[in-house]
């Protein structure tokens, strides 16, 4: 049995160093890095000779493929760069991977926390994420954002969590909202949708009612409304930015994404 790790990284400093710590003890460790201009590189290095750095940048799921096809263990933990595996996740994960049975790969209970709270509600847990899979039996969807991995064969789960330090402060939270809104407009134009100002706003104000109250996130207090808040003006600009963007290949008018 052996196990190899899988991360795409860029600009990571801040957290890539504890994520790659977390998981020193696997038989590989695969980076590939899309153009990173702080330490990203550099830090992982310390911990891997298995560095890679593309010059494109073709989306979430080609770049985690990319990943995958340079993996060489029997099995595969795929990780984001804020993303951290405790002890017991390791001694759980050892044990399934002993004896899986027929199962081909594994969903993980991930434990989120957002500008420093730990998350308890909104649709964040529980929040199984499946990353531990069989080499050969899955592959990532090629979506621009929200890739999924396709698994050719039962999924199990997991009970200890993997812990994900998604948003360190506001500025993070903004600039990966800007980042997938314009990715998921893309992507949505790409498969033949449109949308309208009504749209928009009726989009954000559901993904808003659906975090905050259908997903219980007043209980988590100030950060729960944050976070609410968030996802609103997330699905607004993200069927914005799908309308202009229509507009702009109608028209041959400039906007900006």
């Amino acid at each position: 049995m052996s196990l190899s790790v899988i991360i795409i990284t860029k600009n990571e400093e801040a957290s890539i160093g504890d994520c790659l710590a977390s998981v020193e003890w696997a038989d590989e460790i695969v980076v590939v890095d899309s153009g990173s201009t702080d330490r990203t590189v550099a830090l992982c290095r310390i911990h891997t000779d298995k560095v890679h750095v593309t010059a494109d940048w073709p989306g979430f799921g080609q770049q985690k493929n990319r990943a995958l096809a340079l993996a060489t263990g029997e099995w595969v933990l795929s990780l984001d760069a804020d993303e951290r595996v405790t002890p017991e996740l390791r001694r759980e994960m050892e044990t399934v991977m002993a004896d899986p049975g027929d199962r081909a790969a594994f969903a993980l209970p991930r434990r989120s926390s957002y500008c420093g709270r730990q998350m308890r509600h909104s649709g964040w847990r529980p929040d199984y994420v499946t990353r531990l899979f069989r080499r050969g039996r899955a592959r990532f969807s090629d979506d621009l954002v929200h890739e999924r991995l396709i698994v050719d064969g039962p999924v199990g789960r997991l009970c200890q969590p993997l812990i994900h330090e998604a948003f360190s402060g506001l500025e993070d939270v903004l600039e990966t909202m800007n980042r997938y809104s314009t990715a998921g407009s893309r992507m949505m134009y790409e498969r033949g949708k449109r949308a309208t100002l009504t749209a928009a706003i009726m989009h954000g104000l559901w993904s808003f009612f659906h975090t905050y109250v259908v997903r219980a996130g007043f209980l988590d207090g100030r950060e729960g409304f944050m976070l609410a808040l968030s996802n609103a003006e997330g699905t607004y600009y993200r069927y914005l930015k799908l309308m202009l963007l229509a507009e702009r290949n109608k028209t041959g008018r400039s906007f900006l994404l």
